[in-house]
């Protein structure tokens, strides 16, 4: 197991046991293991193979959980999680992930009111009988029902990062198996939707039954779903559907294509086939008048270029401009790619909330190779981080100046500062203050539910402030967990365009803000966009390629991107605007 899976278990052990109602202590236990092992830059496993190191060092981590580090590196499952399941209803676990209830109250509901399933807890806010309840009150429900689709969909869909790390489980598992000669997973997982709902995979194999037999191995398994000759549908984690599909490798691209959609999409390929009198499907193409043979499928390539279209990249295949592009003549966007990235214009350290000092993060970025970075720490408003007022930026800033004169390679660190902007709308830092950096991102933490006139206006108005460079996670959602605020993203783009400002895509696959389709509209009225990873230590500087991801699903291109740009460009562009 990976360290992200080793966090997630710790996660989920505190989770039960808040539901359980254990003690404190041991649940805060859980969480703090949980985030060092996620924030930690060397793998458990490492750890535990060199004798010169010992887990128990770590800070959140003691004997007990150092024990079950072992157990799930050495095994990949942890008995006593197992027994935790077993003995928490699951419906439980879904209704902690409602926005705003929490588990003792979600313990206390399931019991009084006898919830098995999210659709009874709805029936029962809507027939007003949480109210009635010692504790709960008119707008608990309220709240409830307005955090119901976000949990519904949580407990259906997969983040993108949690996908991933799947999909690696799955590709582990298989890989060595003989019988493979080609395995691809296709879906929304293959197109870089921010969810995916389930993992698709395609394997070319002249024994079916053995492939089968080793996916039903997989540790994750609860229970199969169907089988039969070349289909198998099992599910994991109790809810999380997986389709393996066994197919011949001449008709494997046609296969992968067709399993990878969109529907949009493949609905705009069947019509342009059938113009051009053929047939497409997941078998190959054929002609109409002769549908039993098939004249492509091996690849997608022959596919695509005996419709008359160059290669789609998966991330653009939604139904949208991806056909006309592609045509003969077409413009088919060179999509960015990770390595075009040159710099991180959003990132914290100790001196706020981060778990690595300036030199920490910026040897990790030296080592990504990146040119130059931008030191972010939280403003003073945002206490619980340690926000920085004007006499401690200051004092970073000097440090940072300290930095870069002992630089002889030409890397450099911009001293940038993350601003809140006040509920009441002003910046959280003084004019005279911002004007000393190099790099200000300005960003909404708290007020986050005023209306949406009062909020567009703090942004519009943040916009307007010349020391302002861009908008942090300009929407405030948070995947599967919270929804964005009320904004006129309209009037937002409207004022970055007019006073020549940037827009973020937070690449964290709990955010990736701004959406694809804010992302289009945003490049569409000609504004940069500045991909960054919002690191908190050196390991969520790892985050960067699902903002590059997100960006391809929207069509952009490296030079619409601000830290694709060498540092002097960007110097420039910030001088002349």
């Amino acid at each position: 197991m990976n360290n992200a899976d080793i966090a997630k278990v710790f996660d989920e052990m505190a989770d039960l046991l808040e539901l359980r109602g254990e003690n404190a202590f041991r649940v805060r236990a859980y969480r703090n293991g949980a985030k060092t092992i996620q924030d930690l830059p060397q793998s458990v496993a490492e750890i535990l193979a060199d004798p010169d190191q010992d887990l128990k060092s770590l800070s959140g981590i003691g004997a007990t959980l150092a024990d079950k580090c072992v157990v799930l590196v050495e095994t990949g499952q942890l008995p006593q999680l197992e027994e935790l399941r077993a003995n928490t209803p699951r419906v439980l676990i879904k209704m902690t992930r409602i926005p705003g209830l929490g588990a003792k109250k979600a313990a206390t509901l399931q019991r009084e009111l006898n919830i098995q399933t999210l659709e009874d807890l709805r029936e029962a806010c809507e027939q007003q009988r949480v109210r009635a309840l010692k504790g709960f009150a008119a707008k608990t429900e309220q709240i409830i029902l307005d955090g119901l689709e976000i949990a519904e969909a949580a407990s259906a869909r997969l983040r993108l990062d949690q996908a991933e790390r799947l999909v690696d489980q799955l590709r582990s598992h298989l890989e060595p198996c003989a019988a493979i000669e080609r395995l691809e997973f296709a879906g929304s997982y293959r197109r870089g939707q921010e969810t995916v709902g389930d993992i698709d995979i395609l394997v070319v194999s002249n024994d079916h039954a053995q492939v089968m037999d080793l996916l039903e191995s997989f540790p994750g398994r609860v229970g199969t779903i169907a089988r039969g000759e070349t289909k198998m549908s099992m599910r994991v984690d109790e809810q999380f559907q997986v389709d393996l599909r066994v197919v011949p490798a001449a008709s494997f691209g046609a296969a992968l294509q067709y399993f990878t959609g969109s529907k949009e999409h493949n609905v705009a390929i069947r019509g342009r086939a059938r113009k051009m009198g053929m047939t497409v499907n997941e078998y190959g193409v054929a002609r109409l008048d002769a549908p039993d043979e098939l004249i492509a499928g091996s690849t997608e390539e022959e596919l695509y270029e005996l419709l008359g279209l160059r290669w789609i990249s998966p991330e653009l295949r939604e139904g949208r401009r991806e056909i006309e592009w592609a045509e003969q003549g077409g413009s088919l966007p060179p999509l960015i790619e990770l390595d075009d990235i040159v710099a991180d214009l959003h990132m914290h350290t100790t001196a706020s909330d981060g778990k690595n000092s300036i030199d920490e993060m910026a040897a990790a970025a030296r080592a990504q190779g990146h040119q130059y970075i931008a030191i972010t720490d939280h403003s003073k408003r945002v206490s619980m981080a340690r926000g920085l007022d004007e006499q401690r930026v200051l004092e970073q800033w000097q440090q940072i100046d300290q930095f870069n004169a002992e630089q002889e390679d030409g890397f450099r660190v911009l001293k940038g500062i993350e601003c809140d902007i006040l509920e009441s709308g002003p910046m959280d830092l003084p004019d005279e203050v911002l004007a000393e950096a190099d790099w200000v991102i300005a960003s909404v933490h708290y007020g986050q539910k005023q209306s949406r006139e009062q909020i567009t206006d703090r942004i519009v108005g943040a916009l307007a402030n010349r020391h302002v460079d861009t908008i942090a996670h300009p929407t405030g959602r948070l995947i599967g967990s919270r929804p964005p605020y009320e904004v006129d993203l309209e009037a937002v783009f409207q004022a970055a365009v007019e006073h020549g400002k940037s827009l973020e895509l937070n690449a964290s696959p709990m955010r990736l803000d701004l959406s694809e389709t804010h992302l289009i509209a945003a490049a569409s009225a000609g504004i940069p966009i500045v991909i960054d990873t919002d690191a908190h230590s050196v390991a969520g500087m790892d985050v960067m390629s699902y903002g590059v991801l997100q960006a391809r699903r929207a069509g952009i291109e490296k030079h619409q991107v601000l830290n694709t740009w060498p540092l002097e460009k960007l110097l420039a562009w910030l001088q002349h605007r």
